[in-house]
């Protein structure tokens, strides 16, 4: 960064044009994991797509995990800012509801936004994961984040009402985290062809079913 960088706090030429690299090279590889697949999609591909060279590509990533882990983590939070989910507004929102139904639905109000920016891209990982070692612990990691999260939901919830069948919160964030699955998701949404608003109603209708003794 250079001095008048430092001085003014913004980005300089430099670091604002390899922002806009990062993001083309970026943009290039999620089209093309998501329509050629991970094993089918080679740095060169990305490189021809993005208008870059292949040495800009691997000084910039390293690997083509490192590219597809940061395409998944952009796709999910929506933007490039290393903002926790839970610290995201939807997810504070959530847990801050006091009316126990009100935070279920938007609890799948957020799960939903974030499948429509990166169920695709989950799938490649998803589908990857059995043969290639690093998406299997990156699919691996992407679960255990989403189960943190349905955890803090749960208990959450659990301090507003009473869990259904006195479920405990980790068995209820588990029942969360099935219904909430981006596996779900693609088969409904993707395969059956629902609409985002149908999935969306009938995750709202099994969380609070399923969870809750609740009338909402």
């Amino acid at each position: 960064m250079s001095a008048t960088s430092q001085r003014t706090g913004k980005p300089d030429g430099r670091a604002a044009r390899a922002a806009v690299t990062r993001a083309r090279i970026l943009e290039a590889a999620a089209d093309l994991f998501t329509t050629a697949g991970y094993t089918g999609t080679s740095i060169g591909a990305i490189a021809a797509k993005a208008g870059v060279g292949e040495q800009t590509i691997y000084y910039a990533f390293g690997t083509k995990k490192a590219i597809l882990a940061m395409a998944l983590d952009q796709a999910i939070a929506g933007d490039d800012q290393p903002t926790p989910t839970l610290e995201r507004p939807w997810a504070t929102d959530a847990l801050a509801d006091p009316d126990p139904c009100g935070q279920l639905r938007r609890q799948a109000a957020g799960a939903g936004d974030i499948y429509l920016r990166a169920a695709p891209l989950l799938d490649v990982v998803r589908s990857a994961a059995p043969t290639d070692p690093d998406l299997s612990e990156l699919w691996s990691a992407n679960l255990r984040q989403r189960l943190t999260v349905q955890l803090a939901f749960a208990h959450a919830l659990a301090s507003k009402t009473r869990l259904r069948d006195d479920l405990t919160p980790e068995t209820a964030a588990d029942i969360a985290l099935a219904i909430l699955s981006p596996e779900t998701y693609n088969l409904l949404a993707g395969e059956r062809k629902w609409p985002h608003a149908a999935w969306q109603a009938w995750a709202e209708r099994a969380l609070i079913s399923m969870l809750t003794t609740l009338a909402c």
